[in-house]
């Protein structure tokens, strides 16, 4: 039987004691109390709702890059993947991540596609999510339920799915951004219960008061926990964290063990914030995760301090996580690419015409919110017919089959000769490009189309690609090397090109999400989420 000793913090029971722990295979057996000892044996930390391909790792890959932090289990959403590869990419993500240490539950897909608005790889209907909840035991959650109009307007085919949830009697997660009111209580009335879109704290408090959990999102684009921090104290067991989508370069510095020490710093009581990565998910999602007490899993982080900065040890069921695990080899890369004709600059040009009036987005740093501007042609552009400063065109163009590219206008990305441009552009993955001249986007369209996926950066008359071979979303490369790589074209990005956002890519990969307020851009039109129409870029 195996021992450890030290101050153990007992989330269940709010208290620290000093003690030690006897375990041995995957349980606790035994907890003494009253043994000397200065280390601090933590709960393992838990991301309640992520898609790990926004890291751009298979699920092996994370999971030895997000242990290090104290992470030892996470709820994936492996929604991206399947609206590329449908269900040969859930079971991509679920067999590769039986490799990893990590322990890994799943949020079946509740829509893939999102919409009818975009085109996608693939469909998931209410009969593969009954499949797939009967022959997965990893499964525990219906998967953020985006179409959100489709739940209030009783569509069949999304209440079947929702139906479907409540007889395996799984929890349903919700995603619902500014949504209130009496069409928010109809949705929750579906049986949605929780939500990780909250942006602001009436919002989040709205739908406490209705009954939901709050998912408390800090990730690389979309920015929560400042405006939401004070429900930690105010509601602390209606909480929990999560990242959603995390980039490699940010998942290097640490993953939810960055967020608690943040909220710590800002003197919220300990164990409200550290339930809320640790007990509140655990009981919630009925997860098969230790918590520190006798007959429970042996899962714990052994720190010199008890927030989680100096970790020097994980165990996960009862074994110590060894940092020098061999890298695996995939024998085949899944992938789904359907253009056969390359595109030109007559295919992306702007009509521009001095008398009518753009539709433009604007993006803002650190939000998946987008502003719908109504400007005049010499708001945006120059005598020459050049963009002014912070303007750019955004092009989508549609990785399943050849057609027409869709073009637009962005303001804020302030690119200045060059381009950037990814496979990874929610939630269908169509190619997404944005830049100040039609030269650099062609130049880093082909990059991606010799490719087949990947994300890439037009500088100086120079293309640069990662390749991301697995569903255009993930590199098989491990976090030193896929974060390296992406650390400088963030460097390039705004360094050289000129953009002030903090995260360029990210942010452009979530301008074509079309349930997102509220003015996005799609493989088949620019859409206004508010009224749930396509618009033309020309008035």
């Amino acid at each position: 039987m195996d021992v450890i000793k030290g101050n153990i913090v007992d989330v269940v029971n709010r208290r620290i004691f000093k003690g030690e722990i006897y375990f041995n295979e995957k349980i606790i057996k035994i907890i003494e109390k009253e043994v000397d000892e200065d280390v601090y044996i933590l709960p393992g930390l838990v991301d309640a709702h992520m898609h790990i391909e926004s890291t751009m790792l298979i699920p092996f890959e994370f999971g030895n890059a997000a242990v290090k932090h104290g992470t030892i289990a996470v709820i994936n959403d492996p929604h991206e993947i399947a609206n590329v590869c449908g269900i040969q990419g859930i079971k991509f993500m679920i067999e590769n991540s039986k490799n990893s240490a990590l322990k890994f539950f799943f949020g079946v897909p509740s829509c893939v596609p999102a919409t009818q608005l975009e085109t996608s790889g693939a469909t998931i209907d209410a009969n593969m999510v009954k499949m797939l909840f009967e022959q997965y035991k990893e499964f525990v959650c219906l998967s953020e339920v985006m179409n959100f109009p489709a739940v209030i307007n009783e569509e069949s085919e999304i209440l079947m799915k929702l139906n479907i949830a409540k007889m395996f009697k799984k929890i349903i997660d919700g995603h619902a951004p500014s949504l209130k009111g009496e069409d928010l209580k109809k949705y929750i009335s579906a049986g949605v219960s929780t939500d990780h879109e909250c942006s602001t704290l009436e919002e989040a408090i709205e739908k406490i008061m209705l009954g939901m959990k709050i998912l408390i999102r800090e990730g690389s684009a979309a920015k929560n926990l400042d405006n939401l921090m004070q429900l930690f104290d105010r509601f602390p067991d209606e909480v929990m964290l999560c990242t959603d989508d995390i980039h490699p370069d940010d998942l290097q510095n640490g993953h939810i063990n960055i967020l608690l020490q943040k909220v710590w710093e800002n003197n919220y009581d300990y164990f409200n914030v550290l339930r809320a990565a640790t007990y509140n998910p655990i009981k919630y999602y009925n997860l098969n995760v230790g918590l520190l007490q006798q007959n429970d899993y042996a899962d714990f982080v052994v720190s010199e301090d008890k927030y989680y900065k100096n970790i020097t040890k994980v165990y996960i069921n009862g074994k110590m996580f060894k940092n020098n695990i061999e890298k695996i080899s995939l024998n085949s890369y899944i992938n789904k690419w359907g253009i056969k004709n390359c595109i030109t600059i007559d295919d992306i040009n702007i009509n521009v015409d001095n008398g009518k009036i753009f539709n433009v987005i604007e993006c803002i740093d650190g939000e998946l919110i987008t502003n719908h501007l109504k400007l005049k042609y010499n708001e945006i552009f120059d005598n020459s017919k050049k963009f002014k400063e912070g303007f750019n065109k955004i092009v989508v163009i549609n990785r399943y089959y050849d057609s027409k590219p869709v073009v637009g206008i962005v303001k804020n990305f302030n690119i200045r000769n060059g381009a950037i441009g990814s496979t990874i552009a929610h939630d269908s993955h169509n190619i997404i490009i944005c830049g100040d001249n039609d030269y650099s986007i062609l130049e880093v369209y082909n990059k991606i189309y010799k490719e087949k996926g990947g994300i890439a950066i037009n500088f100086n008359n120079n293309t640069e690609i990662i390749p991301l071979p697995i569903a255009g979303l993930m590199s098989d490369d491990d976090i030193l090397n896929v974060a390296a790589k992406y650390k400088r074209f963030n460097k390039i990005a705004r360094e050289v090109l000129g953009t002030n956002l903090k995260s360029p890519f990210m942010t452009l990969s979530f301008l074509s999400l079309l349930v997102i307020p509220f003015i996005k851009i799609g493989d088949k039109g620019i859409f206004n989420v508010k009224d749930f129409k396509f618009i033309p870029l020309v008035e």
